[in-house]
């Protein structure tokens, strides 16, 4: 049997924390050597790393190693199990024959937005990337203003802007997906200046500090490569002749359009209504609802770690927790180790939150969002009555805030006892730096079923992580924005059902649940619409 050239993994190589690459690499070799798929032509390198912490007395890392070479055919097979070929790819475009009748469109620069853009625009489409938002810098500048002065702009923030949400997060690189071109994604946040460490670690994250770095170099890449960016370019409205868009309409006046990328984030409600004018099909789903929880990261790291809590090699401790019952389920969401909760509100008279943290996770706080699910019939089945479920629960939190985007708080202690009393002490709130907190009941703005449930989960979860559940904890609501209330509807070409030349894509599509999930879906869909129209002339 002949040999054949393969990158293949050497998984599970459990080893402890001081280790080092020679010391991973040389246990790689003898696990190759002795099932004979080890010959001098094969070279190793690390691949991945992940923490092994389910005995706190004994924490180990886990790795992977990549093997390349020639390996004999036969012996491959019989131990693909074990040793699986490694699928990695990248996008390989093929270009249509179907005359475009103008630039393709790209609305909205996040993940998904970014990265279809710079494929188009590598590949001589010359793309429009419109964004609503402002740049990196003014984004900094309004919501540093909104902290300080309670003045929102609802279309620059931390959700509207260049590089969308996820620029102002944790940057986490995480997915559920196997899809070969998540290591694409990943090489090229390292080439426009992301950490090296993003390509070893299981859990890779930027941080926000250097992300919207990232951010801005994409932007300039783009444009480099023939695209053009338009920033504070809202789409307010499309123009439809023979059932395909033939010009975009914009605060900044009419784009014509010879095909869409409608990548625009799960936020964009006034684009959802508009949507619903025309002959799209747009669903409504499940989403969830809840709050920002805060522990002392220290805590959590010791009830995590335990003796190997602050140990250098580790960095912070992360989790992710469910609880389900016989009705629906609550988790915790979008961890951010030394992190704050942050202001992130779109729409005057709403209170929004979300996580944050910068590379270094060096925050005094651990957050994450505990969401309880919300199914249709919770809120009458219709994408009207899904956005507005979300809309009420965020003015109702201003409310319960005093009206003035504060948000409402309440220790875990008084939330599990039915009372709201006790102000925040040992574990203090970082809401706009925690000067814009008031004491209010969850009840006043989230549905009961959630509470409810919420409750009985974070119970759940002291049982697993201790002190999680300590009454000190601190819950900040509204979190709404965790995915999109509704799903836009697209055939197996990747274009939405009844518009042919609209590609909706990414979160705010309903088709993603992430940063990389988002970019890749944006990088697929960008193929697609390759494979349909010629660059030429575009």
């Amino acid at each position: 049997m002949p040999n054949i050239n393969a990158d293949i993994l050497v998984n599970d190589i459990k080893l402890p924390l001081h280790a080092g690459a020679d010391d991973v690499l040389k246990e790689a070799r003898r696990i190759l050597r002795g099932v004979r798929l080890l010959s001098s032509d094969v070279t190793l390198s690390v691949y991945r790393r992940s923490v092994d912490a389910r005995n706190r007395e004994d924490i180990f890392f886990v790795y992977t190693v990549k093997a390349s070479g020639s390996f004999p055919a036969d012996r491959l097979r019989a131990l693909s199990t074990r040793f699986p070929v490694l699928e990695e790819a990248f996008p390989t475009p093929t270009y249509g024959t179907e005359k475009a009748a103008g630039r393709p469109l790209v609305v909205g620069s996040g993940p998904a937005g970014l990265f279809a853009a710079l494929l188009l625009a590598e590949n001589g489409y010359a793309p429009v990337l419109i964004e609503r938002g402002g740049n990196v810098a003014e984004r900094k500048a309004k919501t540093s203003r909104f902290c300080a002065e309670r003045v929102l702009d609802p279309d620059t923030n931390i959700q509207f802007g260049a590089g969308g949400a996820g620029t102002f997060s944790d940057g986490k690189l995480v997915t559920r997906i196997r899809d070969p071109l998540s290591r694409y994604v990943l090489e090229t946040f390292v080439s426009l200046g992301a950490p090296h460490e993003i390509l070893l670690l299981a859990k890779p994250h930027i941080g926000t500090d250097i992300l919207s770095h990232v951010v801005d170099k994409m932007l300039t890449r783009i444009a480099e490569a023939g695209g053009e960016v338009r920033y504070h370019t809202r789409l307010d409205d499309i123009r439809l002749e023979g059932g395909r868009v033939t010009a975009a309409i914009t605060n900044q006046g009419e784009i014509p359009v010879g095909s869409l990328v409608l990548a625009t984030g799960h936020s964009a409600r006034d684009t959802y209504r508009m949507l619903l004018r025309h002959p799209f099909l747009i669903e409504p789903k499940p989403f969830s609802v809840g709050m920002r929880i805060e522990h002392r990261q220290e805590d959590i790291d010791r009830a995590l770690y335990g003796k190997f809590a602050s140990h250098p090699a580790l960095g912070h401790a992360e989790y992710a927790l469910s609880h389900n019952t016989k009705e629906r389920g609550v988790y915790t969401f979008c961890m951010c180790p030394g992190g704050e909760v942050v202001a992130a509100a779109t729409e005057e008279g709403g209170v929004v939150v979300n996580g944050m943290s910068r590379h270094a996770r060096d925050g005094r706080n651990a957050n994450s969002a505990v969401l309880c699910s919300v199914f249709c019939e919770d809120y009458g089945n219709t994408p009207e009555r899904a956005i507005e479920m979300q809309r009420g629960i965020e003015r109702a939190a201003f409310r319960a805030g005093g009206a003035d985007y504060a948000a409402p708080v309440i220790t875990v202690g008084d939330f599990l006892n039915g009372w709201c009393k006790t102000e925040p002490s040992y574990i203090l709130p970082t809401y706009m730096g925690g000067n814009a907190v008031r004491l209010a009941s969850p009840s006043s703005y989230l549905p009961s079923f959630v509470t409810r449930e919420i409750q009985n989960a974070l119970c759940a979860f002291g049982k697993r992580i201790e002190g999680f559940d300590r009454p000190e904890a601190v819950l900040t609501g509204a979190e709404t924005r965790s995915s999109a209330p509704v799903r836009i509807l697209r055939g197996a070409d990747r274009s939405a059902v009844g518009v042919p030349n609209v590609y909706p894509v990414g979160e705010g599509a309903g088709y993603a649940g992430g940063i990389t999930s988002a970019a890749i879906d944006g990088i697929r869909s960008a193929l697609a619409l390759m494979a349909r129209y010629s660059p030429e002339e575009q």
